[in-house]
């Protein structure tokens, strides 16, 4: 299997047999198929979030579910990607959304990975128009229950579990979407966004090794990552390994789930 995160020269040197994947979304409402329309990397496709990296959501599942396997196999074959596509995914946040196309191609055994810095990265001139490419044969696989978590484990303290949101959501100072404000008990704050440098890079393997040790990552307790639905923590699961870290597990639900439980407690502060 390819590296979780690549650059725009190991793209490069495998030309056309590489997809480049659009997977721009944004929580304030905008379109990310209109930010792609308005210039994409060349040869980019469109991966529609909503329609095809999660189902409908509702309190009791969280705003992202993941769609069932036939849904994304069939999103995955109208595209053009087909089962031994190599995929390289980004947005403009720094991977952050485009990590959970990534992740879902990953753990259903597939090549794919991040483009490292994203849009930013480019310098080149952006294309509006769509590529077409006719559709693929791409075989649904169920998702691999051994990388899922549950409300449970995220609650469970013989994990390590990681919190992706930003730190005031994290500490509870601000809830722009979910019912409750503040965290998991016993969450550990690792901002997805921290994963990067200054210019949207990820960080060093041994920097971000040392961090998610800072935190209690050892290697030898399970690690269940969540955000506020389950798209960004693909981005710290995604940096797991590329930190040299056995892969950890993914809580769908994540916040917007936990959140509208009411008897499950939540914590306040850092």
């Amino acid at each position: 299997m390819i590296p979780p995160v690549v650059d725009s020269s190991w793209c490069q040197a495998r030309g056309d047999s590489v997809v480049l994947a659009d997977v721009r979304w944004y929580l304030d409402g905008r379109s990310g198929r209109a930010a792609y329309e308005s210039g994409h990397l060349p040869g980019a496709l469109f991966v529609d979030l909503d329609r095809w990296l999660a189902a409908q959501g509702d309190p009791e599942s969280g705003r992202h579910p993941l769609p069932a396997p036939e849904v994304f196999a069939e999103g995955m074959a109208q595209l053009g990607i087909g089962d031994v596509d190599p995929v390289v995914a980004y947005d403009d946040a720094g991977g952050v959304i485009a990590a959970r196309l990534v992740w879902m191609l990953r753990v259903t055994g597939h090549d794919a990975a991040l483009l490292d810095g994203g849009l930013s990265a480019y310098d080149g001139p952006l294309e509006q128009a769509t590529p077409a490419r006719p559709r693929a044969d791409f075989t649904p696989r169920p998702w691999s229950a051994d990388r899922l978590a549950d409300i449970d484990d995220a609650g469970d303290p013989a994990n390590v579990v990681l919190d992706a949101r930003n730190a005031d959501r994290f500490r509870g100072e601000q809830e722009p979407v979910d019912p409750r404000p503040g965290h998991v008990p016993g969450a550990r704050n690792v901002p997805c966004r921290t994963n990067l440098d200054a210019d949207g890079r990820f960080l060093p393997a041994e920097e971000l090794r040392r961090r998610f040790q800072e935190v209690g990552v050892t290697g030898e307790a399970s690690v269940v990552s969540y955000c506020g639905s389950g798209v960004t923590a693909c981005h710290n699961l995604l940096a797991l390994e590329l930190a040299g870290f056995a892969p950890g597990r993914l809580y769908p639900g994540s916040w917007s789930q936990y959140s509208h439980v009411a008897d499950r407690p939540v914590a306040l502060g850092d």
